[in-house]
């Protein structure tokens, strides 16, 4: 498959993922709450990775791309193109969200209005640094365990996506109190850069947990189950 191809449809898994996850949050949140939030990031997931999975890998996620290279299933080559559509793609997904959030009487562009992450002042529960940085790390682990798992060639065919759905709803339920759940440094960076304050200065939280804890699931992984599933 030409990376041209490939980077299409990470940029538009990304930008789903980010307008229907965050979208779900900013313009419904009041009336679905946390459970309604995080079945729509698992939604988003579970549909793009069923729409183009079978072109691009189906990662939406510069974590899941970075934990797939670790765990021998990504060529190294890609990494840095993946990552830059990814963020082009939550980026784009944000303005659209912010365009629609906007077109109502009263509503402001502030910290928090487009769904950002956060610890500390800026979680929602108020929850620590430290509590953050744990949540990350072991949220982000266990998504890569399960995408490494479901996308196995051992692995039942034509499942991984229900998987990978279910477990980043999950994921959202055990984590949307204490970080807003990243687990996703494009999911961040997109909100992060309109909010500007906080969220920005937060940010680059986002980037290294995540990825520290999806390099560990793939080194890990691999460890289990060997590189033999590499491309």
């Amino acid at each position: 498959m030409e990376l041209s191809k490939k980077l299409g449809a990470e940029f538009f898994g990304t930008f789903w993922l980010v307008l229907g996850g965050t979208g779900t949050a900013v313009l419904a949140g009041s009336g679905v709450g946390t459970l309604g939030i995080s079945l729509a990031f698992g939604l988003t997931v579970l549909t793009m990775v069923y729409a183009v999975g079978n072109i691009s890998g189906g990662h939406f996620n510069p974590a899941v791309s970075f934990g797939l290279w670790a765990g021998g299933r990504f060529p190294g080559k890609d990494l840095v193109p993946y990552v830059i559509v990814q963020v082009v793609g939550a980026i784009a997904a944000s303005a659209v969200l912010y365009f629609i959030a906007s077109g109502v009487a009263g509503w402001e562009l502030k910290t928090g209005s487009l769904a950002s992450n956060g610890y500390g002042e800026h979680s929602p529960g108020d929850y620590s640094y430290m509590a953050g940085l744990v949540t990350e790390i072991v949220m982000t682990f266990m998504f890569l365990f399960i995408i490494l798992g479901a996308t196995s060639k051992k692995a039942p065919k034509g499942f991984a996506g229900l998987a990978i759905g279910l477990g980043l709803t999950l994921i959202h339920l055990i984590s949307i109190p204490i970080t807003n759940t990243s687990v996703n440094p494009a999911r961040s960076t997109g909100p992060a850069l309109f909010e500007g304050g906080i969220a920005l200065s937060q940010l680059w939280f986002f980037w290294v947990m995540p990825i520290i804890g999806a390099m560990l699931a793939g080194f890990v992984f691999k460890w289990f189950d060997g590189p033999k599933d590499a491309e």
